[in-house]
């Protein structure tokens, strides 16, 4: 064989099978709103493009639904500078992040461009899409997670790999329980999802709520409410892939969302947008499916190391818990720590109603004893709000119930373990000894 022939197979080689020969390339129909029509290439739901503009620029957009031979789009930025018979050129190849410890103490977008104007993190290109854990593989919620709350530590002791939804109205502090939290929780990771919300409290919650401490171990990815629908989704959905990489490099992970809602009511946008009939107070039955989707990818994977444990706002419009978005958390979440807006008016924080709340693995990770003092700080905490507003008037006589007069006697020492302030942690080791001092146990008990 000659030297001429070798090259020639060793080119060969080096050649793709499937090498294009050219571009094809769509044409922008029509601009209704955010949506955008296009036809005249092959396009598939999910896949991204980029638009001509006027300028002479590029718009990025998603594939979100089909119609006959039309694609319908959404843009990920402000679609500015189209026009009509707009080129659009398809992006081949599986929509991937970088995804490495470089993104620890960072603030991204939702496709993880930087915004905190420092260089793009690097690592290893992971798919963008990501199966939730097989079920029956998945490994069992058994050990306790310290969060640093002490209210959740003792009565609504959540495990690792949980999925727990704080509900509350607008202004009880749940950004500051988040902060709080992100701040003390006992992991090695804490990926801080801020989606929908204002972009004033964006910076807020990075400077005064997470601070120096709970930043350098986190990744936080911000996607403001004046962001279009589309990058809401992809912030969110972007959270949980980057934690996800983290549980199953064998790594402990919190994941802190902000707020589920704002991610339902994106779907919302886009479901309206391409035409599906609304089914609840305006929400299409994608947002739903979205949701249930999305929540199923928290939780712990089927390797033996590593968990991830979610927290989840929900924001109870107009302080409704039984608003759809909340009703539909409720059911697929491990349990809900409910923030009453009464108990933040009488200056009570953490404002967390022990009564509405429940942790439902609390059960699988804390012992006999801890489980029967919690509950029995439950029932105090019951009696006392049912006669609360009777003792001012008088209408409580003593005697007359002893579990009353006992509930209204230990109430005061109650509300003070249940009140914490924001630079206060308070280790699970601390709350159990605290709240065996509550309920008048004070032997030691390590099996807690």
């Amino acid at each position: 064989m000659s030297l001429l022939e070798h090259r020639l197979q060793l080119a060969r080689a080096a050649l793709s099978e499937e090498l294009d020969i050219g571009q094809v390339y769509g044409r922008l129909l029509r601009v209704t709103g955010n949506l955008l029509e296009v036809s005249g290439c092959r396009l598939v739901l999910g896949q991204r493009c980029c638009i001509d503009t006027d300028g002479g620029g590029e718009l990025e957009a998603e594939v979100v639904a089909l119609d006959r031979e039309q694609a319908l789009l959404l843009p990920l930025t402000s679609a500015s500078g189209l026009y009509t018979g707009a080129r659009v050129r398809p992006l081949a190849g599986e929509d991937r992040l970088a995804v490495s410890a470089a993104l620890l103490g960072r603030i991204v977008d939702g496709l993880l461009r930087p915004l905190d104007g420092r260089p793009p993190a690097q690592g290893q290109p992971v798919p963008w899409q990501c199966a939730a854990p097989n079920p029956l593989l998945r490994r069992r919620v058994s050990e306790p997670l310290d969060v640093g709350v002490r209210a959740i530590n003792g009565l609504l002791t959540p495990g690792k790999g949980q999925r727990l939804g704080l509900f509350a109205g607008p202004g009880v502090g749940k950004s500051v329980l988040l902060g709080m939290m992100a701040r003390y929780t006992r992991a090695d990771v804490v990926v801080v999802g801020l989606i929908g919300e204002r972009g004033r409290e964006v910076r807020e919650f990075i400077d005064d709520c997470l601070g120096a401490q709970g930043r350098a171990r986190s990744v936080v990815i911000a996607a403001p409410a004046d962001q279009s629908p589309l990058m809401r989704v992809r912030a969110a959905e972007s959270c949980h892939r980057v934690a996800e990489h983290f549980r199953d490099q064998g790594q402990d992970v919190l994941l802190l969302m902000d707020s589920l809602t704002r991610y339902v009511q994106a779907r919302r946008e886009i479901g309206l947008a391409v035409g599906e009939p609304p089914v609840a107070r305006g929400y299409p039955p994608s947002a739903f499916s979205a949701l249930t989707g999305l929540v199923e990818r928290a939780g712990n994977g089927e390797q033996p190391a590593g968990s991830l444990t979610a927290f989840y706002t929900v924001l109870a419009e107009g302080d409704d818990q039984q608003d759809p978005v909340a009703d539909a958390a409720r059911a697929i979440l491990d349990g809900h720590v409910v923030l009453s807006r009464q108990l933040a008016e009488q200056g009570h924080y953490p404002a967390i109603d022990i009564g509405a709340s429940i942790s439902r693995v609390m059960s699988k990770v804390a012992g006999p004893d801890h489980l029967a003092r919690a509950v029995q700080c439950k029932r105090w905490f019951g009696l006392y709000q049912q006669v609360r507003e009777l003792l001012p008037l008088g209408g409580i006589q003593s005697g007359k119930s002893q579990e009353t007069d006992e509930a209204i006697a230990r109430y005061p020492a109650l509300a003070a373990f249940l009140q914490q302030g924001e630079l206060e942690p308070v280790s699970l080791a601390e709350t159990l000894q605290q709240l065996a001092e509550l309920t008048g146990d004070t032997r030691a008990q390590p099996s807690d």
